[in-house]
């Protein structure tokens, strides 16, 4: 494809089929591969839905600075285009994060605030909000915004159906609720019996880029009632499967997408006959500092619990 800009390139991004996975012939897995975006993960197309909406509505007029509360990705999509399109940016993220991110953030030219890592993405939100009193700022805010929605009902959900127009189920990661929310109501359009399941980790387990909602923040964007499941998954299991995906396809994915994997193994062995797709949020190559991969299993699944990965 030939694109006039690096954001025009933003979706377009492929769906493979996971052959290694599949516990029946009448049943196949596809991932949607989120990780061939611009800059490697599904948050790039809210970055640009929620830019274009603050331009349209005069939110970035002057010399306002854009803000967001982000555990990484969101933060990095937000970051190229505002660079791109001439805007200072300001990321608000724990200190726990992986290396990657911040120097990608920095690379972009945005300034990184650090957080407490104990209170996780809960407390970056908190100190952006108390930041966004400040008239300069204009956060975009992902939990509350409804571009974030809106642009996967407009580009990730049509590109699954142009690609497997018979889809039955679509598991997505608990993050922001964005995903689950604007690609199940499309994918719900085309098909009314589509089920819709949420992977959300226990609660006191960490998964970067997902969150339990017994954790006491329930993002604004979300309908949990649009929801048919939503099935717990453990640290160990996501990082398990996490190998497992690199491992079995060849597909270098990063941690939360462990978690979808699992989660969308327990659902195909459930089902007799039937098309599933797992939407892969990102790529691992912004994992490698947290040696997901390189490590023994046990070692590796205990740090991550010890850390806030949100």
């Amino acid at each position: 494809m030939r694109f006039a800009s690096v954001v025009d390139a933003i979706g377009h991004t492929p769906l493979v089929e996971l052959k290694g996975f599949s516990p029946r012939p009448e049943v196949r897995l596809f991932a949607k591969l989120e990780g061939h975006n611009p800059t490697g993960s599904v948050k790039d197309r809210i970055a640009r839905a929620m830019i274009e909406d603050a331009e349209r509505s005069d939110s970035l007029s002057g010399d306002k600075i854009l803000l967001e509360p982000t555990s990484g990705n969101t933060g990095i999509g937000l970051a190229m285009i505002a660079r791109r399109n001439g805007y200072r940016m300001k990321a608000v993220m724990p200190e726990n994060v992986s290396r990657e991110r911040i120097m990608l953030l920095e690379l972009f030219g945005a300034e990184v605030e650090l957080t407490d890592g104990a209170k996780g993405s809960n407390g970056a939100i908190e100190r952006a909000l108390e930041l966004a009193k400040d008239p300069r700022y204009c956060m975009l805010y992902q939990y509350g915004n409804p571009a974030n929605p809106r642009a996967h009902y407009e580009t990730t959900g049509p590109e699954i159906i142009d690609d497997l127009p018979d889809v039955d189920v679509f598991v997505a990661g608990l993050g922001t609720g964005g995903t689950l929310m604007g690609t199940g109501k499309r994918l719900r359009e085309h098909n009314p019996k589509v089920q819709i399941v949420a992977a959300e980790p226990r609660p006191g387990e960490r998964v970067q880029g997902l969150r339990s909602l017994d954790e006491g923040f329930v993002p604004p964007i979300l309908d949990v009632e649009m929801l048919d499941r939503k099935l717990v998954v453990s640290t160990d299991d996501s990082l398990r499967m996490t190998r497992e995906l690199t491992r079995v396809e060849g597909i270098f994915a990063g941690f939360s997408c462990g978690a979808v994997l699992h989660v969308g193994l327990r659902v195909a062995r459930q089902m007799e006959r039937g098309n599933i797709v797992l939407l892969l949020a990102d790529g691992g190559w912004k994992y490698l500092s947290d040696e997901l991969w390189t490590r023994s299993l046990e070692r590796t699944a205990a740090d991550v619990r010890d850390k806030v990965m949100w």
